[in-house]
């Protein structure tokens, strides 16, 4: 695949926004300022006093609850080291919350811990969504009682609080993302094994994946799903384009986003490359396999 030779049967549409842009656009839609930041940094003592009494007790809760215990498989007791992988990731999570992280690389962070609730994590475990809504809820009130009980002013809570939910929707917006690009690729009737080659391997981390497809699906639909589950390859295997259309009921010339492979990437289904064999519009067959090699292979 070449300059020469891609064209519109080799484009992609429709993908979820890449995990840094959703996380900058969340971040300014929620209002969260400097003046927020600096609100917030007035408790962040008070909270990192007691953030691990928040881990062992949310987890004690979790426990406790039996809907969440039959989710984590816990219904005849606690697995030590599920336990401890559990208290491990969410002592990291609030390090970073507490120092206020709202770099790109947090973004993908949280967009991993959504997927991981969609059960693509090392135990494989589900967590259905409201679950996780309702965490970041029990979250936000601890964080007010621990600012009652350090008996700080009225006039210090309020805007910390205030802070702190825009900070942890936008948060919380970006796990749900994760999980929702992990169920789509869990969506459908036919499995299609994936195989990456080179260093698309280092940027997923994976050599190989699952992504299931419905009837009468293309090879763009299921592209999609890769795209929008490994987002951080777009920037070494995709260029943006910008195409535009005329809407009757606008007033404005409409534009939208289209992505193609870059030069010397290439798109295989049963060892043919599509560039020569239907483009990404082809319909995918069940026993399909799909390659994606990037240059140099």
């Amino acid at each position: 695949m070449n300059s020469t030779t891609r064209s519109t049967h080799l484009e992609l549409q429709d993908l979820a926004p890449a995990p840094e842009e959703e996380w900058e656009r969340m971040l300014r839609f929620v209002g969260l300022t400097p003046q927020d930041k600096g609100a917030m940094a007035k408790s962040t003592e008070t909270l990192l006093q007691r953030s691990h009494e928040l881990v062992v007790a949310t987890y004690d809760y979790l426990r406790d609850t039996p809907e969440t215990a039959a989710v984590l498989g816990w219904e005849k007791g606690v697995d030590d080291n599920h336990l401890q992988e559990r208290r491990q990731f969410f002592s990291v999570w609030i390090s970073r919350t507490l120092g206020l992280d709202t770099s790109n690389e947090f973004a993908y962070y949280l967009f991993r811990a959504g997927k991981f609730h969609a059960g693509h994590g090392p135990r494989r475990i589900h967590t259905p969504s409201k679950f996780v809504t309702g965490s970041i809820g029990l979250i936000l009130a601890s964080f007010a009682q621990f600012m009652q009980d350090a008996n700080l002013s009225g006039d210090v809570i309020a805007p910390a609080m205030a802070g702190w939910n825009k900070y942890l929707m936008a948060q919380l917006h970006m796990m749900q993302l994760g999980y929702e690009v992990a169920r789509d690729v869990d969506n459908g009737r036919y499995p299609i094994q994936v195989s990456l080659y080179g260093r698309l391997r280092r940027i997923a981390n994976q050599q190989q994946l699952t992504i299931r497809v419905d009837n009468n699906a293309k090879i763009s639909d299921l592209l999609v799903k890769f795209f929008n589950y490994v987002p951080q390859s777009r920037s070494e295997a995709l260029e943006r384009m910008w195409r535009s259309h005329d809407d009757e009921d606008s007033l404005w010339l409409e534009t939208y986003p289209v992505y193609r492979p870059k030069g010397g990437w290439r798109v295989l289904r049963n060892g043919l490359d599509l560039n020569y064999n239907g483009g990404f519009a082809a319909l995918i067959n069940a026993q399909d396999t799909i390659a994606i090699f990037p240059p140099g292979r």
